[in-house]
Parts: structure tokens; C-alpha cells; sequence
């Protein structure tokens, strides 16, 4: 049962709080957000991910699996005091395969919470999200969860963070007991306890430190004033006379040096408790609101930073002058599409985060990204796969919008007459393939909308048809990311595939210089056709992608023709001359050629520039990439020695053993093409009590006495 909200309530900006909850898997995100939903009376039951009955997991590969798979969004409301916040809350996946969920959340986002397992502190998905925070400039609150379970230490969790993400993150609570022993919280701010207050623990009731807690509570509030007493000159003079600073003024100084990305205030509990109370405290008073939040990427120590606070920067889609809008319902309006998702009663949903002006029901918005004008239908605010109606949006929401036919990801809707283009997001290639075909000619048909439909909705996979053998080809993050997709294909729409077994997607590039001249000439009866090019192709450094120069000199080409010449290359790339792979990472510097005044047009020189490419790249020593996964096995030490063993078989580099307790850290990076079934081969290796978390790395030549066992496939 959810509740009805009264979202006009809380109207100003200062009052509202954009937030995700980032973590590793399974260190209790979701369950979290559901404390929070039950703690701020949007809902009234407690659902359990293990049970398959969380709210925000609403999906059901989600229940079934315990994960969560996309990004949910809701809102929420709490009060401190006489003072009430509207809480936007985006809960993420923690699974690698679903990274692009993060990330395009966060890219949208003005404050967050990074859940940890107290158990383990920092895991590798945990350094992944933290460090998508960072690109984005996201300010945090880490809590550390599960202390109440066995092997949970707030202290080693706390130290993890400090030495692996940040030396700035820094204690505001210390729990009271440990494992089944937890029983509360200090305060190291009001230097009070709070313990649970009845069985069911969802309440605390205030008492005074334990006098065994006393010298350890009081060495980390010292330790806290000393990380925030600068937070500014009023503050710093005070703590510098007094040696101390009220309640009030530490709330502050925290806030202060939370936004401006100084600290990382640090709580630790269990989630399922009245813990989660504390969380949306710590929430309100220190994460920024929309107006605090700087939506720019500019060095710390630059004074600019003042004056972008409350403003979010972005492009004049025509002359490319830099355009400020202030986070204001009075400014003009802009905002960014940060997902797509299909939803069967209503159609398409494209989900905006609003950073300037009010956007109405029914009116008209001008997709500056895409050069497109389109008719906002209906207005949704979500809560998961909930929905309601509102007759407007305004600077600050995160809301759903119905109607939008050429609206994508990353795309700016702004006011026709006033446009913006703001940063959009960067989402990774595909690295895994699979060929699908229908199990009935009758969905042959349907198999390639409903594919449409699922590419819209995830930038991060890819379907494609193969023009040699016309199979269909659909390309993910990894072997689960596709399992997951086949799987809505059956369940939502209806369409059963047979598949094939897991391709790599491999990737070619050249390792020499070369020049090369390329001539089309057709000259005999009727219309003739004639170009001339001289390149230079070059290897360019791994990652940097395509690149072309013009260098042409005295008109010998036309300058509207040198596009042409691009556009063929580009074309040509996307079949290599080894095994038709698309090639990556060169560069083409065009320096000279010819053309005929009545035989030379843009298609003769697309035409020369394709075949150029192919020739040019022939002698440029062609080799073959791979993609290396980033792999990382957390196992008993018992096992430590088949893992590496086990990894090292399968061409992989060990890069370091980290110890955590009675647990291995292993990290390696292991080709892609020898990691499927690894899961599997893991768990009947490790009596299942080994987990690995695999992520692209790179891309790497290929040894020479693979490559014809590759391309012999």
C-alpha cells in the first residue's frame, strides 16, 4: 500500500533533496530505500528483498533474483523539527552489468548515499560507484550496514573507506556493541546514545554515553571538529578560541564541508532498525539541495565554484556559447532525460530531472540535442511503478513525462526560444554478443520492435542484424545483462528465442604508418565518376577512438567534398579487413588529391574515402583486440590458491591479493573470451562461499597464436 502525497507541500528549494542510494551488491541498498518508505509513511508494510516483496524491486527478475536490475525513483517526505524536506529518492542497481543505471542516476543526482556491508567494507563495485560520484561531482553520506550480523566492524569498515576511497570520510556516529550485540548508536555530534527502544527496534530512546564508550566517543568527536572547524572563518575563529562549537554550529560546519565534497560523514547500524531514521536525518541536514549542488566539473580551489552554485551550465545548440540557467521556476525552463522506459498502460516514459523554469501539462518543448520540437502529454511523478498525475514540474523535480516519440537518454529539453544543450551522459560499449532468433516465424516481426523498445530503454545494449549470415545479434555488459533481457522478452512481450552461445566483441586497429593513394576513376560513355585522395593513416593511442585531419593546401580538393571523404572512412569502419570487426583507435590525415570538375560530386569522394580506408588499412599491419575484463574474487583463503590458479589458466594477470580477515581479495585481469561460466566454475570450485565481480577493463592486442583460431570461428 503506498500513500497518497500531497507533493505541493513543500515548495521551496532549499526544503527538497535529489538523492540516490549507491552501493555494492548486495550490501542492502534496497532494503534501505524500504526502511525509508516505512519510516517516512509512504508505505505502510515492510517489504523484504529476500521475500521478493521490496517495493522498489518491482520487477520481476528482480524479486525473483534479489537484485535490483534498473533504477527506481520515488519521493518521500520527513520532518526535524518544524521543518519539513521533500526527499527525491532514486535507489540503483549493484550488479557491474547494470553500471549504466548508476551512472546515468548520478549524472542527474545532487546528493547520495553509498551503502557499505559492514562485513566487508569496501568491495570492488563500492570504488565503482564512488568513483562515478566523483566524475559527477556528487557530494556523500557513506553508512555502514550489517553490523549486526556476524564478522561486522564498523571501525575496519570505517578504515577501508579511509584508505581506499577517502581519507576525508569521517565518523559522525559509533555504534554501541557489535555483531547480535548492537543495540544503538552514539551521537558524536550531540555526544548523546540512543539505544533500541523496544524489541522490534524501530524506535530509540536517548540516554547518556556508556562509560566504557566515553574516551572513544570523545577522541572521534575531537577528531570530527577538527575535520570541519574550517568549513569558514566565523567557524574556524570560534573552534579556535573556544576549542569547541555548539550542536548547531557543527550541523553546519558538517553540511558546509559535505556539499563542497570536503568530508563524508560516515554512519554504520543496521538498516532494518531505527538506524534508517538517523540516515534520513543526516540526509536532510547535510546533503545539498538543489540550489547548493555546483552542476560543473571545475577545480576545487577555482573561485567560479561560488558563483555556479545554484546553476547548471550548459551549450547553445548554434553558436556554442557557454548558456547559464539558475535552478529557479522563474528562469527558463531546461531539463535533462536521464531514462526511457516502456510501460505497458501508458506508452514510453522519459525520465527528466529539471533544473530551470516550470514545464505545464500539454505544452511544447524543443529537444536541443536532437533539433526536435514535441508535445508533453501527460506529467507523472513515479513512485516505482506507481504513478500520478500533476499539472506541472518545476526546477528540481525528477518526474516522468508521456508523449515524447523522439526523446532519448542524455537528451535536453529546454524552451524553444531560449535553448540549451547540457553535458550528456557516457555510457560504455557492449563487450558480449549473443545470436537470437525467434522460436515462430509469426514474431519475427514483433522480435524487432519489442528489440527497439529495449535499446531505447538501455543505452548499453545493442541489436543489430549480421548482413552475412542475417542473424540478429544482441550485445550487453555481460553474460547476465543479456540472460536478464531475453528473459523480459519472454515475460513482457511473449517472445521466446533460441540463442547461441556468448560471442566477444572484438575490435581491430592498425600498428603502422602508412601513406596511400586512392584514385576512382570511371570514365567511359555516360556519366563519369573520378576522386582522388592521398591519406595518411597513423595508429592512434588505445581508447581515443577515430580521429581526421584536413590538411588539404590550395583547393586541390574542394573543401565541401572533405566531409565526404570522412563520412566513407566512417562508414568503412565498422567491417575490418581481418574478421569484419569494427576498427578502433587510428587516425586519418587527408593532405592532398584531385577531382574533376564534372565527374567529381560528395558521393564519388564517400566512395574513394570507404575504399581508401580498406586498402590503407590492409597495409598498415591490421591487428586483432580483445576486450580484458577487470576481475575480482572475494574467497575464503582456502580457496585462494585454485582462484588464482584457476584465473591465471585462462590467460589472466594476477594484479594484486588483498587480505580482508579470513577472506582473499584476488584482482586480475582475464580475457573476456576465456570468463564464460565462470560464475559456475567458481562456485563448484569454492563449495559456492567465493563471489566475483567482473567489469570491462580494456582492449588488448590479441597474441599472434590465437589470432587464426579466432578468425577461423
Amino acid at each position: 500500500m503506498t500513500t497518497k502525497l500531497d507533493y505541493s507541500s513543500v515548495k521551496d528549494l532549499n526544503d527538497y533533496r535529489n538523492i540516490g542510494i549507491i552501493a555494492h551488491v548486495d550490501a542492502g541498498k534496497t532494503t534501505t530505500t524500504e526502511r525509508i518508505l516505512f519510516f517516512t509513511g509512504k508505505k505502510h508494510k515492510i517489504g523484504e528483498v529476500h521475500e521478493g516483496a521490496a517495493e522498489m524491486d518491482f520487477m520481476e527478475q528482480e524479486q525473483e533474483r534479489g537484485i535490483t536490475i534498473q533504477s527506481a525513483a520515488t519521493t518521500c517526505f520527513w520532518s526535524i523539527g518544524d521543518r519539513k524536506f521533500r526527499i527525491n529518492i532514486i535507489d540503483t542497481p549493484g550488479h557491474v552489468d547494470f553500471t549504466a543505471e548508476v551512472e546515468r542516476s548520478l549524472r542527474v543526482l545532487d546528493g547520495a548515499v553509498v551503502v557499505f556491508d559492514g562485513k566487508m567494507g569496501v568491495e570492488p563495485q563500492s570504488s565503482k560507484v564512488w568513483g562515478q560520484a566523483t566524475k559527477y561531482n556528487v557530494p556523500r553520506l557513506c553508512f555502514i550496514n550489517k553490523l549486526n550480523l556476524l564478522g561486522g566492524d564498523f571501525e575496519a569498515s570505517l578504515k577501508s573507506i579511509q584508505e581506499e576511497l577517502s581519507e576525508n570520510a569521517v565518523a559522525i556516529q559509533l555504534p554501541i556493541g557489535t555483531e547480535e550485540n548492537l543495540r544503538g548508536v552514539i551521537d558524536l555530534v550531540k555526544m548523546k546514545a540512543y539505544v533500541y527502544k523496544d524489541e522490534e527496534k524501530l524506535e530509540f530512546e536517548e540516554t547518556e554515553i556508556p562509560e566504557d564508550m566515553l574516551a572513544k566517543a570523545e577522541e572521534l568527536h575531537n577528531q570530527l571538529l577538527e575535520k570541519i572547524a574550517d568549513a569558514n572563518d566565523e567557524l574556524l575563529e570560534k573552534y579556535l578560541e573556544d576549542g569547541v562549537l555548539s550542536i548547531e554550529e557543527m550541523h553546519s560546519a558538517i553540511r558546509i564541508n559535505t556539499v563542497a565534497g570536503k568530508i563524508f560523514p560516515v554512519l554504520g547500524g543496521d538498516s532494518r532498525m531505527a538506524d534508517t531514521k538517523l540516515i534520513i536525518d543526516a540526509v536532510c541536514r547535510y546533503l545539498p539541495s538543489p540550489l547548493e549542488k555546483i552542476y560543473a566539473y571545475v577545480d576545487e580551489e577555482d573561485e567560479e565554484m561560488k558563483e555556479l552554485k545554484g546553476m547548471v551550465r550548459g551549450l547553445h545548440p548554434d553558436t556554442g556559447n557557454e548558456q547559464r540557467r539558475e535552478l529557479k521556476p522563474e528562469d527558463h525552463f531546461c531539463g535533462l532525460v536521464f531514462k526511457i522506459s516502456m510501460d505497458s498502460h501508458v506508452g514510453s516514459l522519459a525520465f527528466i530531472r529539471v533544473y530551470s523554469g516550470t514545464l505545464k501539462n500539454g505544452s511544447y518543448v524543443f529537444n536541443s540535442t536532437r533539433s526536435k520540437k514535441e508535445r508533453v502529454g501527460r506529467i507523472l511523478l513515479m513512485h516505482a511503478n506507481h504513478r500520478e498525475e500533476v499539472d506541472e514540474i518545476r526546477a528540481g523535480d525528477i518526474a516522468a513525462l508521456v508523449g515524447l516519440k523522439d526523446s532519448f537518454t542524455g537528451n535536453t529539453l529546454c524552451d524553444d526560444n531560449n535553448p540549451i544543450v547540457l553535458e550528456s551522459i557516457d555510457f560504455p560499449d557492449p563487450v558480449v554478443s549473443l545470436a537470437i532468433e525467434p522460436k515462430t516465424k509469426s514474431d519475427q516481426e514483433k522480435m524487432g520492435e519489442v528489440l527497439r523498445k529495449l535499446m531505447q530503454e538501455d543505452p548499453t545494449f545493442k541489436a543489430e542484424t549480421d548482413t552475412e549470415t542475417g542473424q540478429t545479434i544482441v550485445s550487453g555488459m555481460g553474460e547476465l545483462h543479456l540472460e536478464i533481457k531475453v528473459d523480459i522478452m519472454k515475460r513482457e512481450y511473449g517472445i521466446e528465442v533460441n540463442t547461441g552461445k556468448p560471442q566477444v566483441a572484438y575490435k581491430e586497429t592498425i600498428e603502422a604508418e602508412i601513406q596511400h593513394q586512392e584514385v576512382l576513376k570511371k570514365q567511359s560513355g555516360g556519366a563519369g565518376q573520378f576522386a582522388d585522395i592521398l591519406i595518411i593513416m597513423a595508429p592512434n593511442e588505445r581508447g581515443k577512438g577515430y580521429e581526421f585531419e584536413n590538411k588539404i593546401k590550395g583547393g586541390a580538393i574542394p573543401r565541401e567534398y572533405v566531409p565526404s571523404v570522412d563520412k566513407g572512412i566512417q562508414e568503412a569502419m565498422s567491417t575490418g579487413v581481418l574478421g569484419g570487426y569494427p576498427v578502433v583507435d587510428f587516425k586519418v590525415t587527408l593532405i592532398d588529391g584531385s577531382y574533376h570538375e564534372v565527374d567529381s560530386n560528395t558521393d564519388t569522394f564517400k566512395i574513394v574515402g570507404s575504399k581508401g580506408f580498406r586498402e590503407a588499412m590492409k597495409k598498415a599491419k591490421p591487428i586483432l583486440l580483445e576486450p580484458i575484463m577487470k576481475v575480482v574474487v572475494s574467497t575464503p583463503d582456502e580457496f585462494a590458491g585454485d582462484v588464482t590458479g584457476a584465473l591465471s589458466s585462462k590467460r589472466g594477470q594476477i594484479k594484486k591479493m588483498n587480505p580482508k580477515g579470513k577472506v582473499q581479495e584476488i584482482w586480475a585481469e582475464v580475457p573476456l573470451e576465456n570468463m564464460f561460466g565462470w560464475t559456475n566454475d567458481l562456485r563448484s570450485m569454492t563449495k559456492g562461499k567465493a563471489n566475483s565481480v567482473m567489469e570491462f577493463g580494456h582492449y588488448a592486442k590479441v597474441p599472434g597464436n590465437l589470432v587464426e583460431g579466432i578468425l577461423g570461428a
